[in-house]
């Protein structure tokens, strides 16, 4: 005991400076509780001092600077303060640019040959202290253009215009009149434009029993609409564009009334950086992107609009949000179309219940993608197809414990599965016709794929039918999936556009061809497509007692002791990252023994590359304690190490939507096993993720990468001596029964195919 109090007593002297957020935001569940008590008692502590934060934010900025652009050269880099963080954002929808904050300020960056750094803030006016103070260059957020702001900062060109909106809960009371509101609790983003707006209509109806309530939700605005549908009388103020994005996939709001004029959004600079302003201005008029009106667009408009926009659904093959990077192989393709023609690239996410075709005729988009095999049904709605970017064979996926489907002939007996509408439905026919005894069962329009794969893993259902891709990567993340036998040939995939828009379809045909013969095509399509060995892994590290775990057990104690973690359960992560290869690159661009991305390597202070050893363990290290600082302290250390590793893989904004979901579902929201990571797992199914602020996620991933770090954790902890640990519960949970409403035995035939009904 003695021995390990000295250990820990000389971790906590020898600790290093963390990297800091700047924010106790997004609030965590157990910290929202208690502060909801204490905002409704008026006993809430006000933000910390913007001179708190300047202290903090030293170690990232290490200087201050409150010179012009020349001035701001001699440092070699520029400094961005927002309130989301550098790489952290959630999921743009419909009519949003892909160019966030984050990518067009860290493209002015480029431009102007410096480094970019990132500060976080708690609320506009902490944000704009650090500017004034010199710790920050820029103020790259949507900040409201106020007259009592204009008298301390400068604005650049607005990036967009808003208008201030009520906004409530389900039960909340009529907001169509603010004139009519009694008894209103009005909850305003602390900092925020709001305030003043809300003590405005505070003054003007003096007999209306009005209050104002401010919280600091910057980071985690879901926070806010949880607190909407505590009282049946509380009201939020928010600027439009925030309403509507909230309303992009939270059903239990309504938007009312407008309560100000018109307002500019733009970024914000100290007044005194008259060469900077005049930069990122020109810099913004060239890149500026408004939301673009349907309208039907040749080439030549989108070439003078300098836009083009792709129409996609939100999912795991075409455009997802991943460790806080845009991501989908779709979405790749897209961008290096628009990056070669010199275009901006807007994705607008269509609504799963939504045909691609239809808004592509309606004029939404200037073209569609989302894997979409190319078949003459849909050319026959009014639509053409580019050149195939990928050929894509049906394969059959089964459970483990089942004979193994081989070749067709073994589908005798067995049962397929298929979601309703699927392309694999006339593939299952034709078996099935073929004279193979095979059943065949449709699944409830609500029922998506990945739950069918669930199902399938959890031994409820036999076999169904998916693209080779999505069945190799669904079966290396689920133990108990395997791979069976094609079905034909491959399948053309390719993206759409209206039948005359030709000139369009010449140069996305051309821009193929080409692409297809580069490296960089080779990987976006093993990344999305190729099993990745780092989770195909089914083989424990070899253990001897009295043996180094790895070959790098030296640099990883040293790391782990700054950062009060036990170095075994590092070296479990690092076998689960890179199976000890320094060199290893994933298809995605990650790095060095702990697979950190490049960009989140240099917030960290590591530029890559980060192949040596020593360098990619500190990174990997630092960046594991980051992320574990955003979860509250009352959290149980346990839970708190398995929430640690799921963010550290699939990224901290689906980890919170996990924990929503999980609340929302009767399950304890800070409990791991058999809780949370069951929410995560959901994420990948349209009904669940298109309600998510992060969208859609890989459960799957995060959910073994934790299981099987939490396995191995513990045979370390049996054979190696180090600092006591905690041991990781490895029971699993019970298999949940599918409900009759989800999903029942088939009732009714339909021609030769049975339909399940819901």
């Amino acid at each position: 005991m003695l021995v390990s109090v000295l250990i820990l007593a000389v971790a906590a002297c020898g600790k290093q400076e963390r990297p800091v957020d700047g924010t106790q935001q997004p609030e965590r569940r157990a910290e929202v509780r208690s502060r909801e008590k204490q905002q409704e008692k008026g006993q809430d502590k006000k933000p910390r001092a913007a001179r708190d934060s300047i202290d903090r934010y030293y170690q990232f900025t290490n200087y201050t600077e409150t010179g012009d652009l020349r001035a701001i050269r001699e440092h070699g880099t520029i400094r961005f303060v927002n309130l989301t963080g550098a790489s952290e954002d959630e999921l743009p929808r419909e009519g949003v640019v892909t160019l966030r904050h984050f990518e067009l300020a860290n493209k002015l960056a480029k431009q102007l040959k410096l480094e970019p750094k990132w500060i976080r803030a708690n609320t506009p006016d902490e944000a704009i202290e650090l500017l004034l103070a010199g710790k920050a260059d820029i103020l790259a957020y949507n900040l409201t253009d106020t007259e009592a702001r204009r008298e301390r900062i400068n604005y650049s060109v607005p990036l967009r215009q808003s208008r201030q909106k009520l906004v409530t809960g389900s039960n909340g009371p009529d907001i169509s009149d603010p004139d009519t509101l009694q008894g209103v609790e009005f909850i305003v983003p602390a900092g925020s434009s709001n305030i003043p707006t809300a003590q405005r209509l505070i003054e003007e109806h003096p007999d209306a029993n009005l209050s104002m309530m401010q919280v600091t939700v910057y980071g985690d605005r879901d926070i806010l609409v949880d607190l909407l549908n505590k009282k049946d009388n509380r009201v939020a103020i928010l600027d439009d564009y925030i309403a509507e994005d909230l309303a992009s996939y939270r059903d239990d709001l309504r938007i009312g009334a407008a309560v100000s004029e018109t307002e500019n959004i733009a970024w914000g600079l100290r007044k005194d950086s008259k060469l900077l302003l005049t930069t990122v201005n020109n810099f913004l008029t060239r890149n500026l992107v408004k939301k673009q009106e349907e309208r039907f667009a040749d080439w030549d408009a989108i070439k003078k609009a300098g836009v083009i926009r792709l129409l996609t659904y939100n999912g795991p093959t075409t455009y997802f949000l991943w460790k806080g990077l845009l991501m989908g192989f779709d979405y790749d393709l897209a961008k290096a179309f628009a990056d070669k023609h010199r275009l901006q690239l807007q994705v607008i996410v269509v609504p799963y219940e939504e045909d691609l075709t239809d808004w592509l005729k309606a004029g939404r988009g200037d073209f569609a993608g989302a894997s979409l095999a190319i078949t003459e049904e849909r050319q026959k709605q009014g639509v053409a197809f580019t050149t195939s970017y990928m050929e894509t064979p049906e394969r059959i996926v089964s459970n483990e414990d089942r004979p193994p489907i081989e070749k067709v002939q073994d589908l005798a007996g067995r049962t397929l599965t298929l979601r309703a509408y699927s392309s694999f439905i006339p593939t299952a026919m034709t078996i099935k016709n073929s004279g193979i005894d095979v059943e065949v069962k449709i699944a409830p329009p609500g029922m998506s794929i990945s739950r069918i794969f669930n199902l399938i893993s959890d031994g409820l259902l036999d076999a169904t039918i998916a693209d080779d891709g999505e069945a190799k990567i669904e079966a290396s993340l689920r133990p108990n999936l395997i791979t069976g036998t094609l079905l034909g040939d491959p399948k053309p995939q390719g993206w759409m556009v209206v039948t005359k828009n030709w000139h369009l379809l010449q140069n996305l045909n051309k821009f193929i061809k080409d692409y297809r013969k580069t490296e960089k095509y080779q990987q976006d399509y093993n990344a999305y497509f190729k099993p990745n060995k780092r989770f195909t892994q089914r083989v424990r590290a070899q253990i001897i007692p009295g043996k180094d775990l790895s070959p790098y057990d030296d640099l990883v104690k040293a790391s782990a002791l700054n950062y009060d973690f036990d170095w075994r359960m590092v070296v479990a992560q690092m076998w689960q990252e890179s199976n000890f290869n320094p060199k290893a690159v994933s298809p995605v661009g990650a790095q060095g023994l702990m697979q950190v991305m490049p960009a989140t390597a240099k917030e960290m202070g590591f530029p890559p590359p980060l192949f040596e050893p020593e360098r990619g363990i500190k990174a990997g290290v630092k960046y594991l304690d980051w992320v574990r600082d955003r979860f509250a302290p009352t959290l149980p250390t346990a839970n708190k190490l398995w929430f640690t590793l799921a963010s550290y893989n699939a990224g901290y904004g689906h980890l919170l939507d996990a924990q929503r979901l999980a609340e929302e579902l009767g399950l304890d929201p800070n409990v791991w096993f058999g809780n949370v990571e069951e929410a995560m797992l959901k994420l990948a199914e349209p009904r669940y993720f298109k309600k998510a602020r992060y969208g859609y996620v890989r459960g799957s991933e995060p959910v073994q990468y934790v299981r099987n770090i939490s396995n191995l954790y513990k045979a370390y902890v049996e054979v190696a001596t180090g600092e006591i640990s905690v041991r990781p519960p490895l029971q699993k949970k019970p298999k949940e029964e599918p409900s009759q409403k989800e999903f029942a035995i088939p009732l009714r035939k339909s021609g030769s195919e049975e339909q399940i009904s819901e």
